[in-house]
């Protein structure tokens, strides 16, 4: 029997290290506070997720003297994350470091009759993962108890395979421990919803038989175990001491799973003690009076996977694509643990998208979700580890990798062998071991030979999903199992499909586009990875440097490739922690946010990945309240053929979009429209042009009221709610970032989420604000106070949410009040700041000229006067006028931009004296992508090439560059630092340097280099590498005039009766000749002196020196000596002004001038 050990626990948080007597005594005090099972520690202090800790937790077991009588006892865990002890009254009986995979502990004779004390400890430790992890006992908890001979946890494997359409053999295979175990029999039963099926006899098999076209579908590296060859109820003994049993029937009329219809049946596995015909007899009418040792059903589902090479997938014989996500293992404001209500939610809003498989990401996940994965129709790539020996972080797996991974790896696949779900093992995630040397290669055969000798029967096949195949040891490692999973490496599909032909590929990992729901960036052409607010444009224009170049791309060309299986998406969830490009609380990933709202990905997914027929539907975003006049970048998605956009009314135009495969990137209808305040409606047309369906979005006021609205019908204590604000009309108000405070009746609130990563209120308080206009409030009906039927119908939960705090700026609207076109006779232009709502306690913003991408440009000005803006035309360009606000935080929490050109005003060049962002580049060769911070980041491999042009460098000109550089790692990367472009006319290499610092994700570091000679004027600069780093941008060393050793052929003017300009040099300097030198400045640091390089024949040469303010002037003579050094020193009064400086050489001067320098 097995029993669900979820409440009455008790906890404690205490420090690294607390050992278990430090944790009795504790408790012995009353430090100890109740919680329930599965408990995740971390998430209760939002504001500190990753701190470290051990946690201890208590609870009392109670047993018995016939509980334990002929029994023996397991404690079973299905995951506590990390690096955990377990202690029953007292005595430690055992550990477990791995804090994915399921493990227990054998605990007969070690629980007594009446009170039994278990202590669990888990220690965490930062960083131990690369996204949160949470900490504790975060899945299920079970006491076990079974005879004394018995079929322990994990030890039945079940396969089938198809021998004739619709009829299928089943082979169980049972492992036996105990004693008496070799007095066993086993009896399996095939139960259809309950019913008991009949299987085949040797003749009906026969008949059955003929006619089968194929007898195994797998179709890559078949080969079979000796097990699997064992006779019908045959026993084998294994090496640990247990004993084997198989039986093998044979079922007709079987109902297939598939993803479209996950039909189940149960297996149920009787032990009994060995006896006559007459009792087996007796088993299988289950009148076994008494002889039943123990009974198992295993939930199965018959189908057939074929992975070809040329093909991809076919389930059931049927092909099909992976339409697929990966997930990361946290629910959000509930932490990292497992409840059914939240992972059943998950996957159905997954599968209205068109989802039809899941990676779980990059670990075990709690056995459940596999149920429901059984259960609601997904296919599952089940995966290890994220590392193996090498490590990520300071404190993860790695550490523990050599002693443990066996055990780990059994656990693994002994628990979810027998899911019809389960399709690929997946040995590792990006593991670099594998690229690294050859070690990487023993380790992949020798975790492959341990999945395979669990799953001899290949129930599902061994992968890995890297980012390290376009290298040499990666292809050799992946050689073992030729199920080659691809991150982000799609470029090198069709190659690698001619040069290994018998290798499956897939998308292990696509995508990465980042986006925060309700956001948007324009215009829609800039890729635009990282802004001001921390958040990223739902447009789909937040590329970043290593993913998709956009969400068509991603989409269409994995559809049109014939033999990619298909593609895992990263990532289906939004998930606590890597908040590239940021630093802030979740991942920016998701289709949908943590609060389980889908973003506009979501719908552009789910029109490529779902049936017309079936579930017809079309999307329009973005919502619909802007500046006047704003060019808007609108765009419509649909499942059918054909779009067309209505703006009040009138339409934009239709348009065809490219769904067949083969037929073109354009899956989603753009459009740009000046904004008008009133409705946009996107109607979507079958292939006769009858309009099936449409979707309009009005322009909204502030908000009136909040309105709250259960999801869907809760299948169990967890409520799902969804808070939204909205106006006068009853309009959603799309951009409200209102904080309010949410109170339950009838239930308890557990969480409160936005899917805001920016937000850094805790999850479990009653406060929290809004995030583009909703919040998610999770709620436990009072189970102790209501009926099963109260809980479902959800009758008696009350919700009442109330504004609370300052009044949020929501937005900022900018309205131009003389046009926004300016020229060289219409030099100026203004508009006025409305703010909304009128009453918002921030009223404060700040204004900028920015370019496409966000970046500051020099082509105008703009300066505030109150709740106007003044703009200067200063150079010809379009820019967009920026306003920001913090609204009452400390950062820009909003954005508001509207466009202007200007035409007339000529060029205006960089300044590379102040920041130039990477992403100003104005020329590429090879591949970039967009870098965090408006960076640029360089292809992986090959050549790359960036250069920024328009670079006035001045008459001084500058030689040193400050590069802002972020590389992967601490190796060294060699960079070529070019005037011009390399391989053009002209382009010289100024430098060649290398780049090596300990890396620290996504923070650039800084490094300067000296060039050759400086660049002067205005020209380009170039930098070629062959390795991939982001550059956020650089900036040139500023030499002041004042104090940079100047030539004297380079003096701003010269002018007399007698000299000659050679070079640098200035030679026979004679009567009356003057060298000005304009705006030296000496106010910031005065000047004293100066040292002269030159010559004379004569014995003194005097040279008289002029400093001239404006209205004074200072005058200085120095005697320059003909038999003295080349270099001379010469000293006088402190100079404190900016002032013109000229040299004047009097007649019978003879003076060759070279430099002088001030000191």
């Amino acid at each position: 029997m097995k029993t669900l050990i979820w409440d009455n626990w008790e906890f404690l948080e205490m420090p690294v290290g607390t050992d278990y007597r430090e944790a009795v005594s504790a408790l012995a005090v009353g430090e100890f506070a109740p919680v329930t099972i599965p408990h995740d520690w971390l998430i209760t202090d939002g504001a500190n997720l990753y701190r470290d800790g051990t946690g201890w937790y208590h609870r009392v077991l109670t047993a018995s003297p016939e509980d334990l009588s002929g029994q023996r006892a397991f404690l079973i865990f299905d995951g506590v994350y990390m690096d955990s002890t377990c202690y029953l009254n007292g005595e430690k009986i055992g550990e477990w470091k791995y804090g994915y995979t399921r493990f227990s502990f054998e605990i007969t004779g070690k629980l007594r009759a009446g009170r039994n004390d278990l202590m669990v400890s888990a220690t965490f430790r930062e960083p131990n993962s690369r996204w949160y992890s949470g900490a504790g006992i975060e899945r299920n908890v079970w006491l076990e108890m079974l005879p004394s001979t018995c079929i322990k946890d994990g030890a039945i494997y079940i396969s089938t395979k198809e021998i004739a359409p619709s009829t299928f053999t089943l082979r169980v295979q049972a492992e036996v421990s105990g004693d008496d175990r070799e007095n066993t029999d086993m009896e399996v039963s095939l139960l259809d919803h309950g019913e008991k099926l009949v299987p085949l006899s040797q003749e009906e098999i026969a008949d059955d038989v003929q006619g089968l076209q194929q007898a195994d579908a797998m179709t890559v590296g078949q080969h079979q175990s000796s097990e699997t060859d064992l006779p019908e109820g045959s026993m084998a003994k294994a090496a640990d001491g247990t004993s084997v049993r198989v039986k093998t029937l044979t079922f007709s009329g079987l109902h297939g799973w598939d993803v479209d219809d996950p039909y189940l049946y149960e297996v149920k596995v009787s032990l009994c003690s060995q006896s006559d015909d007459s009792v087996l007899q007796a088993l299988q009418r289950e009148e076994a009076d008494g002889r039943i040792l123990q009974t198992e059903v295993v939930r199965i589902g018959f189908r057939t996977i074929e992975l070809s090479p040329d093909h991809g997938l076919f389930l059931n014989h049927r092909h099909i694509k992976i339409q697929g996500v990966c997930l990361h293992s946290d629910a959000g404001a509930l932490g990292n643990t497992y409840h059914e209500e939240a992972v059943r939610r998950q996957l159905r809003i997954l599968q209205r998208m068109g989802v039809n498989a899941l990676r779980l990401s990059h670990n075990p996940f709690s056995a459940e979700v596999l149920d429901l994965a059984d259960e609601m129709g997904f296919l599952v790539m089940d995966e290890a580890f994220d590392m193996w020996r090498m490590p990520k972080t300071t404190y993860d797996y790695a550490r523990f990798f050599d002693e443990w991974q066996a055990r780990d790896i059994e656990s693994f696949v002994r628990r979810d062998r027998n899911h019809p779900c389960v399709f690929l093992w997946s040995i590792g995630n990006e593991i670099y071991d594998q690229h690294v040397d050859e070690s990487g290669y023993e380790i992949t055969r020798m975790l492959t030979d341990e999945v395979e000798a669990l799953d001899p029967c290949h129930n599902a096949r061994v992968t890995a999903a890297s980012n390290y195949l376009p290298w040499e040891n990666a292809q050799h490692c992946a050689e073992i199992y030729r199920i080659a999973g691809y991150n982000y490496s799609e470029k090198y599909y069709e190659a690698h499909h001619k040069s290994h032909p018998d290798w499956v590929i897939y998308g292990s990992e696509t995508y990465s586009i980042t986006s925060s729901r309700g956001i948007y960036h324009f215009p829609l052409g800039a890729s635009i990875l990282a802004d001001e607010d921390e958040q990223c444009s739902s447009l789909g224009n937040s590329t970043t440097s290593w993913g998709a170049k956009s969400l068509e791309q991603c989409i269409t060309y994995d559809r049109d490739l014939p033999f990619s299986m298909g593609q895992f998406i990263w990532t289906g969830w939004d998930y606590i922690g890597e908040p590239t490009p940021y630093h802030t609380r979740n991942s920016y990933f998701g289709l949908v946010d943590t609060a389980g709202f889908p973003k506009d990905a979501y719908y552009v997914f789910q029109a490529a990945w779902t049936d017309p027929r079936k579930t017809p539907m079309v999307h329009v975003f973005p919502y619909w309240d802007f500046n006047p006049g704003q060019l808007i970048d609108v765009r419509v998605c649909s499942n059918l053929p054909t779009v067309e956009l209505f703006v009040n009314g009138v339409s934009c135009g239709k348009q065809q979009l490219d769904h067949d495969v083969g037929s073109g990137p354009h899956i989603i209808g753009d459009y740009q429209v000046r904004y008008v305040r009133g409705e946009i409606t996107a109607v979507a047309y079958d292939e006769s042009g009858r309009k099936i369906c449409e979707e309009t979005r009005h322009s909204f006021g502030d908000m009136e009221r909040f309105v709250v609205k259960e999801e869907m019908v809760a299948e169990g204590p967890l409520h799902y709610y969804e808070i939204r604000a909205v106006d006068h009309d009853g309009y959603p108000v799309e951009n409200a970032v209102d904080r309010v405070r949410v109170e339950v009746q009838g239930g308890e609130l557990v969480g409160l989420d936005n899917g805001d990563s920016t937000d850094e209120d805790g999850y479990q308080g009653p406060e929290k604000r809004l995030f583009s206009g909703k919040l998610l409030a999770i709620v436990r009906a009072d189970a102790e106070k209501l009926s099963i039927e109260e809980i479902e119908e959800n009758s008696s939960i009350q919700i009442t949410v109330t504004p609370v705090g300052q009044v949020s700026t929501r937005k900022l609207e900018i309205v131009p009040q003389d046009g926004q076109s300016m020229d060289a006779s219409h030099k100026e232009a203004s508009a006025q700041i409305v703010v909304y709502p009128e009453n918002a306690a921030d009223q404060d913003f700040a204004c900028s000229v920015v370019d496409d991408n966000g970046v500051p440009t020099n082509i105008a000005t703009a300066t505030r006067e109150g709740n106007r803006i003044h703009l200067a035309a200063i150079g010809d360009g379009s820019f967009h006028l920026r306003v920001t606000s913090q609204s009452g935080t400390g950062h820009v929490r909003l954005i508001s931009q509207n466009e202007y050109e200007i035409h007339g005003m000529g060029p205006a060049y960089l300044d590379p004296y102040d920041f130039i962002y990477g992403s100003l580049y104005t020329h590429v060769v090879g591949e970039v992508g967009s870098g965090n911070e408006k960076g640029v980041a360089t292809a992986r491999d090959g050549e790359t090439i960036v250069t920024w042009s328009n670079l006035d460098f001045g008459d001084i000109g500058s030689d040193k560059v400050k590069l802002w550089i972020f590389a992967l790692s601490g190796e060294e990367y060699p960079i070529e630092i070019w005037e011009g472009i390399p391989g053009e006319d002209g382009a010289e290499l100024l430098s060649s340097v290398i780049y090596q610092k300990p890396s620290i994700w996504n923070v650039y570091q800084p490094e300067t280099y000296q060039l050759q000679r400086k660049l002067r004027g205005v020209t380009s600069l170039s930098i070629r590498v062959h390795q991939k780093i982001h550059i956020k941008g650089f900036t040139f060393t500023r030499y002041e005039k004042a104090w940079i050793r100047q030539s004297a052929a380079k003096a701003d003017e010269i002018y007399g009766d007698t000299y000659e300009v050679d070079g640098d040099i200035v030679r026979g300097i004679g009567n009356n000749v003057s060298l000005v030198y304009h705006g030296m400045d000496f106010r910031d640091r005065p000047a004293c002196g100066l040292r002269i390089a030159g010559s004379t024949p004569l014995p003194v040469n005097t040279i008289h020196l002029r400093f001239h303010d404006g209205t004074t002037e200072e005058k200085e003579i120095l005697e320059f000596r003909g038999d003295g050094e080349a270099v001379q020193e010469f000293r006088f009064t402190e100079k404190h002004a900016k002032c013109d400086l000229t040299f004047l050489f009097l007649p019978g001067s003879n003076f060759d001038f070279a430099w002088f320098e001030m000191i």
